[in-house]
């Protein structure tokens, strides 16, 4: 009996099923909106961790599928990478502040990653994240996510706005106060112009998360944020970001008040939602951009972060952080105009390299 178009079509499909049954890594982007990297075995086999992405300045959208495959690859973890996307063209566009799909992958999530800043998403997708964290669940906040969102008054999560100043008084602040220990306050060390070298709280040396890290070994080419000392309830200061000249290692220590006091730009904190029904914990750093993780120690402290935070034993030494495939992050900027319809980048860019 001669093929017809309709059992072509079936025929294809299905061959199209095995090649995926027997090549797991192409069914990745079987979603064109976010990536997802198997896990496998190592430490974090059956775990799955969210990174949320979606910041206009500092490159999240690179730098959380750099770290979602270092997770995967050298540690087992499955990790999913959302990013803010256009829903006219598919494109990730961090000006978007309006839509992140996927975000329902928080419903079996161990670990949320997010690296957000004044986002304003719809009820639909803001109530998976307020699920999350209502749940307890632990969470890394990385550099602008301490004002991860800007919810105008009057929506249903507007309470999670940085400065939020309404009737939820335990809401003071938004998200980033209550659940991370800190809003956006100021640029302490000058943007663009002085770097971050990370000194470790001498009292905290043997802290999981520092586990292989040393003085300057946390390093960053993004400047010190200021917090409001001292961080509120149990958080817990891991590393001093001591504001540098320039951006690259090596440059003059700044003298005067810029390091006296050090700024803390890493701490762990315990968080609850009031009408959440379990304490979850959280780790903060105001570093993150994609240009800092070319520094070993900075992405050391994430994944070793990511450890902790899941109850695993951080390795001996620190956790391995080896870049996987091609990374070369884009230097932060804010882009507008056509930049991102031009660039037309899209998640499975971001597949991982085999």
């Amino acid at each position: 009996m001669p093929a017809t178009p309709f059992r072509l079509f079936n025929l294809l499909s299905a061959l199209l099923l095995l090649v995926i049954a027997v090549n797991p890594a192409l069914s990745q982007n079987a979603s064109a909106a976010w990536v997802t990297y198997p896990g496998g075995e190592g430490p974090g086999k059956g775990k799955h961790i969210v990174l949320v992405s979606g910041d206009e300045e500092y490159r999240s959208e690179e730098a959380l599928p750099q770290l979602g495959m270092i997770l995967s690859k050298h540690h087992g973890f499955k990790c999913t990478v959302l990013f803010a996307i256009d829903p006219a063209t598919g494109i990730i566009d961090p000006n978007n502040r309006h839509n992140i799909p996927g975000l329902e992958a928080l419903k079996d999530a161990d670990l949320m990653i997010v690296a957000l800043r004044f986002r304003d998403l719809p009820d639909e997708q803001m109530k998976h994240i307020d699920d999350y964290l209502k749940a307890g669940k632990p969470v890394i906040g990385m550099r602008t996510s301490t004002h991860a969102f800007n919810i105008p008054e009057g929506k249903t999560y507007s309470h999670y706005s940085n400065s939020y100043n309404g009737d939820k008084k335990e809401w003071q602040d938004g998200f980033g106060r209550l659940v991370l220990g800190e809003k956006w306050i100021s640029h302490h060390g000058a943007h663009k112009k002085q770097g971050t070298n990370g000194l470790v709280v001498k009292e905290r040396k043997d802290h999981p998360i520092l586990s292989g890290i040393k003085d300057g070994d946390v390093w960053g080419d993004t400047d010190v944020y200021g917090v409001r000392l001292p961080l509120p309830g149990d958080s817990d200061p891991l590393v001093l970001g001591q504001v540098v000249e320039g951006l690259e290692p090596g440059g003059a220590v700044v003298e005067g008040e810029k390091n006296n006091p050090m700024m803390p730009v890493a701490w762990t904190k315990s968080y609850q939602l009031p009408d959440g029904g379990k304490q979850g914990k959280a780790f903060t750093t105001t570093m993150g951009s994609s240009t800092d993780l070319k520094y070993e120690g900075t992405r050391r402290m994430l994944v070793n972060a990511a450890y902790h935070l899941l109850g695993l034993d951080v390795p001996a030494g620190g956790a391995k952080v080896d870049l996987v495939g091609t990374f070369k992050p884009t230097m932060y900027a804010f882009q507008r105009g056509t930049y991102w319809p031009d660039k037309a980048m899209k998640p499975a860019d971001f597949a991982l390299e085999q």
